[in-house]
């Protein structure tokens, strides 16, 4: 059983074999998936969104399972959403139950003119394809499915003992709201209820060693408008005179941070839980030397907090974060006004021991409490503030997996806690009662979020053989 002809392959050796690449069934379907432009947080693609929702409806039901599309029946969203995709394939009596996790909206394509491909257009070289989403999600949450399908056929002709159940929930509003698969999940209660949780959407590291994240951190999210005069004002004639907006912006959010780094909203760190001595020591190992952030991003590891390692920081610690800044004039050459607004985008990402409810009241409290004499301050777009996820390095689901990455990877696994979020995980974790399982094949120059978006096949055949050696375990 553990040992398919489809995934002989090591970890190892994948990561050194440039010429491999699925059949041309999984590669056809890959592509066709790759080419909804799924941009969950724009109305204009709502129409793909549920295209989108429903090839996953049917690929599901290829395999045996009965899916459907939802939104919440409580009516608190509007029908203007992205559906949650929900399929169960009932397994045999006694068995496990497993619960799998993806979603199927992508970020959007912008900036459009730094692609070198078209964003929706998958397209092949050396080894890798690239699209937007070609990685997040829809590559990772493909390449499992495909080791699933790989696992459902070699059991019925390999193994009499009895085979799980499995449920599905897939989402399209993990890259914005995420407020209908929050409902949904709420909703369904006790039909998610499972034993374990799998996610394929993170990292693994930088030289394919296999990774199990142990921890994500929380997100959320808000716009904030500055309004001084009603509207832009001649800056020679009324410069020195009326407030002018986007300064007022720069020295609200220059408040947020103490010179060192460190976040200055008060008490907006009381609560944070360090890292165990043992947290720490397998983050440092599983961490990106400075000198490859350099090489990757072009810019050293030296933001947020002195005092923490890169590694620490992000972690192990809060940040809050500016995601643009708009006022005035940016167009050729100049246009001498005083702004008379400004508006902001902020985030902020959370660890354990905080509270996100507490900690977006703490900050938008700060945040109208240092507004600039003369200025008005508005908050919009605020999410629904998740929590981050921790979780023992020594729970037995950990070892399970571990074990399994031993096996297809003699170098082991490393664990990792991520600084990005999944927002819905701790919340399908606790009504699901399932363990959470996060191991993912991402790498840096996938590029996710940014133009140029890739995922090679070998992460592809990776994430495949993943799941059939996981899913292999639970029979």
């Amino acid at each position: 059983m553990k040992n398919s002809p489809k995934v002989l392959q090591s970890c190892q050796q994948l990561a050194k074999d440039t010429s491999v690449r699925p059949g041309l069934k999984e590669v056809a379907e890959y592509f066709e998936l790759l080419r909804f432009p799924s941009v969950g947080a724009d109305e204009k693609h709502l129409k793909d969104c549920i295209q989108c929702a429903e090839w996953l409806k049917k690929w599901l039901e290829g395999i045996g399972a009965e899916a459907e599309l939802l939104l919440p029946e409580d009516g608190s969203i509007a029908n203007a959403s992205p559906p949650v995709v929900f399929a169960e394939r009932a397994g045999d009596r006694g068995a496990p139950t497993i619960l799998f996790y993806g979603h199927y909206d992508v970020q959007p394509p912008d900036p459009v003119e730094e692609w070198l491909t078209p964003p929706f257009a998958p397209t092949e070289k050396d080894g890798r394809v690239y699209c937007r989403g070609a990685q997040d999600d829809k590559g990772q949450l493909f390449s499992f499915l495909c080791g699933l399908r790989d696992f459902l056929r070699d059991r019925s002709r390999l193994s009499d003992r009895p085979i799980p159940s499995f449920k599905f929930i897939l989402e399209g509003q993990e890259e914005s709201s995420g407020e209908v698969i929050s409902r949904v999940a709420q909703e369904l209660g006790d039909k998610l209820s499972s034993d374990i949780l799998l996610v394929c959407d993170t990292e693994m590291a930088s030289d394919m060693r296999p990774t199990v994240v142990a921890g994500l951190r929380g997100v959320g999210d808000f716009t904030i408008t500055l309004k001084a005069a009603n509207y832009d004002l001649h800056s020679g004639r009324y410069g020195g005179i009326i407030p002018n907006a986007a300064q007022g912006m720069a020295e609200l959010l220059a408040s947020l941070h103490n010179p060192d780094g460190s976040i200055a909203v008060k008490g907006f760190c009381d609560k944070v839980a360090p890292p165990t001595t043992e947290e720490l020591a397998a983050a440092e190992e599983s961490a990106i030397s400075d000198a490859d952030y350099l090489k990757e991003h072009g810019v050293a590891p030296i933001g947020g907090e002195s005092g923490f390692s890169s590694a620490e920081r992000g972690a192990f610690r809060p940040t809050i974060e500016i995601n643009g800044i708009h006022s005035g004039y940016g167009g050729p050459g100049s246009k001498t006004i005083i702004p008379s607004e400004a508006v902001a985008k902020l985030s902020m990402r959370l660890v354990a021991g905080q509270d996100p409810a507490e900690c977006m009241e703490l900050l938008i409290e700060h945040l109208c409490r240092n507004t600039p004499k003369g200025m008005s301050l508005s908050v919009s777009d605020v999410s629904v503030p998740a929590p981050a996820m921790r979780l023992p390095i020594t729970s037995s689901v950990f070892k399970l997996a571990a074990a399994v990455l031993k096996r297809i990877d003699s170098r082991g696994a490393l664990f990792k806690w991520d600084g990005a979020s999944i927002p819905i995980v701790s919340t399908l974790a606790r009504i699901s009662g399932a363990a959470p399982l996060l191991v993912g094949f991402g790498q840096s120059e996938d590029r996710i979020h940014s133009p140029n978006e890739s995922f090679s096949w070998r992460q592809f055949e990776l994430g495949r053989r993943w799941a059939y050696e996981i899913l292999s375990e639970f029979i």
